[in-house]
């Protein structure tokens, strides 16, 4: 038992010594830490001090060069503002030399002005006391003079206004013509049209004259189904083998003519296949004229027409004028316009549909009262055409005012297809006529002694007597003549007016 209590005692004693020496131990190694981490802090701070004077000293060099780079810097701005401030002082005293300048001149121009104020005063008193001693001498007081002075100067000054006038109108008409005949000719060379155009057949042919019988019918039935059907005279008279159609409508007189045909074909001719016949020829006329005024703005180029303003176009396939063919003669003034357009500047594609539209007035002007081109217009405007080309549709011939320089081109265009040699026929009694009021127009002014209308009536030269006109006047005569021949006639194209004025001095040797 004691034995096990001395094994108790041993083992606490050893443990108790365990303890101690474990302690003893810890403690020695703690006061070895302790040391090295003092002398580790002691190191460190150590490190510190001395890179924190390596940082103060270089803070101090970088002071002392931003000091002397600082002082440099003011000592330059100093030399600067010293520089500016002598250049300164130099321009005051170039200033001050130029007011005393100024000054000086300022004295010696009040000077000269109170003598030439002393002089104006003498003259002013010299003047009065020549016009007074001009009046005496001349009997005539100061205004009198003046007006005889002034009316003298006027007839003067017109006569060489009227030279200068004449000279500059002469060089201006002769630069005109010459780009106008430039224009003019190149645009024909490059439409280069058939010399005729067609014409719209009025008459219809018939294989014998019992045929004749067979068209007006038992009591003239037929005949009169197919006036009444179409709107058009059937004329059958004493002409052989032919039956010629009457009617102010083109288009109509195209239906009676193709639906006449086709019945003297078939040769069954009786009211219900007159009918038959006639409705045929009417559905086939509107696809000609629809396939006529697509063709026709086809080839011009043309895109965005309104139906209606397509089928007015196309029964101008149906119109003619002095036997040219309205469509055709459209399609030419279209072209003739686009190319004066292209040789200008000018718009080409306003050109161009302004020349093909302008008669399209033409297609309704024996339904609807007015003149053609104002009809054009209204329609034009009805049916959606830009105002522009409308203006050139409504003033082709003078009726409106014209709004845009394609217009004045379109109404040359117009004229020149209108008027070129061979578009065109008339009558001999007619163009005697045209011509004989033309030449009487000039007749009606006064100082005109002979008047002869030449080129087929595109020129007009007048004799006055020289001793009623000068040369101020007969310019102005030519005027007034051209605008009471555009004020009183209707003509295509334009019309020169010449005035000549002729004075012979005649003296004989003896």
């Amino acid at each position: 038992m004691w034995l096990q209590w001395l094994g108790w005692i041993v083992a606490v004693i050893v443990a108790v010594a365990g303890y101690f020496v474990g302690y003893h131990a810890r403690t020695k190694l703690a006061g070895r830490k302790v040391t090295t981490a003092e002398e580790e802090a002691e190191k460190r701070l150590t490190d510190a001090r001395t890179k924190a004077m390596e940082i103060e000293l270089e803070a101090r060099d970088k002071a002392l060069k931003l000091i002397g780079e600082a002082e440099a810097e003011n000592k330059q701005r100093l030399q600067e503002i010293t520089q500016e401030e002598a250049q300164l002082r130099k321009r005051r005293d170039n200033l001050d030399h130029r007011m005393d300048a100024m000054e000086a001149r300022e004295r010696k121009i009040d000077e000269q002005r109170k003598e030439i104020e002393r002089r104006q005063a003498e003259l002013d008193e010299a003047w009065a006391s020549r016009m007074s001693e001009l009046e005496r001498i001349a009997a005539m007081s100061q205004e009198e003079a003046r007006e005889t002075l002034l009316a003298e100067i006027e007839v003067e000054a017109r006569v060489d206004a009227g030279r200068i006038v004449r000279q500059i109108e002469a060089e201006a008409v002769e630069e005109a013509d010459r780009r106008a005949r430039e224009i003019i000719t190149t645009a024909i060379q490059r439409v280069a049209s058939d010399q005729v155009a067609e014409t719209t057949v009025s008459s219809v042919e018939l294989p014998s004259d019992d045929m004749k019988g067979r068209i007006i019918g038992r009591g003239g039935r037929n005949i009169r189904t197919i006036e009444g059907l179409t709107g058009v005279d059937l004329i059958i008279d004493d002409t052989p083998e032919a039956v010629v159609l009457s009617s102010f409508d083109p288009v109509r007189r195209e239906v009676a003519r193709i639906a006449l045909s086709r019945l003297i074909v078939d040769g069954r001719i009786h009211p219900a296949r007159i009918e038959k016949m006639v409705e045929t020829a009417q559905e086939e006329v509107n696809a000609a004229i629809r396939e006529a005024g697509e063709e026709a703005a086809l080839d011009m180029g043309i895109h965005g027409l309104h139906p209606e303003v397509i089928k007015l176009l196309g029964r101008l396939r149906y119109r003619t004028s002095y036997g040219q063919n309205a469509l055709a003669h459209s399609l030419e003034t279209a072209q003739l316009a686009s190319m004066m357009a292209a040789e200008l500047g000018a718009d080409v594609q306003l050109a161009k549909t302004a020349g093909l539209l302008h008669d399209l007035g033409k297609a309704v002007d024996h339904e609807v009262d007015g003149p053609h081109a104002l009809i054009g217009y209204e329609l034009a405007k009805r049916y959606g055409v830009p105002e522009r080309v409308a203006n050139a549709i409504g003033s082709h011939h003078a009726e409106m005012e014209q709004g845009s320089i394609e217009a004045v081109l379109v109404q040359a265009a117009d004229a020149i297809s209108s008027a070129r040699p061979g578009a065109r026929r008339e009558s001999l009694e007619s163009y005697v006529k045209r011509i004989r009021a033309l030449e009487q127009v000039a007749r009606e002014f006064q100082g005109v002694d002979e008047v002869f209308a030449i080129q087929a009536g595109r020129e007009v030269r007048i004799i006055v007597r020289p001793d009623q006109v000068d040369d101020v006047e007969s310019m102005r005569l030519s005027r007034d003549i051209a605008a009471k021949i555009e004020e009183s006639l209707q003509y295509p194209g334009q019309i020169k007016v010449t005035v000549i004025r002729e004075t012979r001095a005649v003296e004989y040797a003896k």
